[in-house]
């Protein structure tokens, strides 16, 4: 899978998708992680991204031929995408949860744009982006950050990015529960003993103590999710 973060900041965005599971995906070719500067794509000699939004109000606007020219560029660079799909991150989009990272990592090619001062020419978003994705009700400087997370989340469900299916399969929303506590060495942890269950040996035993943890856990911090089941 690949993708392509449209970005007034790329070097910030690659030093975070750089690292740890997301980076040694990228060196062993299971994902492609890209990211783009669209001041590349400014015709201002001091390139330029940015105006006063018509209309008047305070703040900068991004504005729409720089984006479409960067998003253009990208699409030539990989014409072979059999599914592409382009996220706009955006406080007022779908808020962001383990369903949706799923629906997105079934694509080939997804593309997502970061705003940044007060946002985008609405003009590119009808002539490029499929759709507007958040990652919740709060507003940030940028959506780099945004972008990021969007990214870990989907790339991680991406054949080989894991060592092992189960390492997602089992977590917390996965299974529409959250997840149960977990414990390694030592046995004791200030006065805090690691549950005899776990050290029994018995699997049946620990796969249903694991999952009325798990119960208990999402009845107690989100039971919301419970009302979902």
């Amino acid at each position: 899978m690949r993708f392509d973060i449209m970005t007034l900041f790329p070097d910030f965005v690659s030093s975070i998708l750089g690292e740890s599971i997301i980076g040694r995906a990228q060196k062993s070719g299971a994902i492609t992680v890209k990211a783009h500067n669209i001041r590349d794509y400014s015709k201002d000699k001091h390139r330029r991204v940015d105006d006063t939004p018509y209309g008047g109000g305070k703040g900068m606007l991004m504005m729409a031929p720089p984006i479409y020219d960067c998003y253009q560029s990208i699409r030539e660079e990989y014409p072979q995408a059999e599914s592409r799909h382009v996220v706009y991150m955006s406080p007022r989009g779908r808020v962001l949860n383990q369903n949706i990272a799923r629906e997105l990592s079934s694509y080939d090619h997804l593309i997502v744009l970061c705003g940044h001062y007060e946002g985008v020419d609405s003009r590119i978003i009808e002539e490029i982006v499929d759709e507007e994705i958040s990652i919740g009700d709060f507003v940030l400087t940028g959506g780099e950050l945004p972008a990021c997370i969007l990214v870990d989340a989907v790339a991680r469900l991406v054949d080989g990015v894991l060592a092992d299916p189960e390492c997602h399969e089992k977590e917390s929303f996965s299974s529409g529960l959250l997840e149960y506590p977990q414990y390694t060495r030592p046995v004791e942890f200030h006065g805090k003993k690691v549950p005899d269950v776990l050290l029994s040996g018995h699997h049946a035993n620990i796969e249903q103590w694991r999952y009325e943890q798990s119960v208990e856990i999402t009845k107690r911090l989100r039971p919301e999710l419970l009302e979902k089941q």
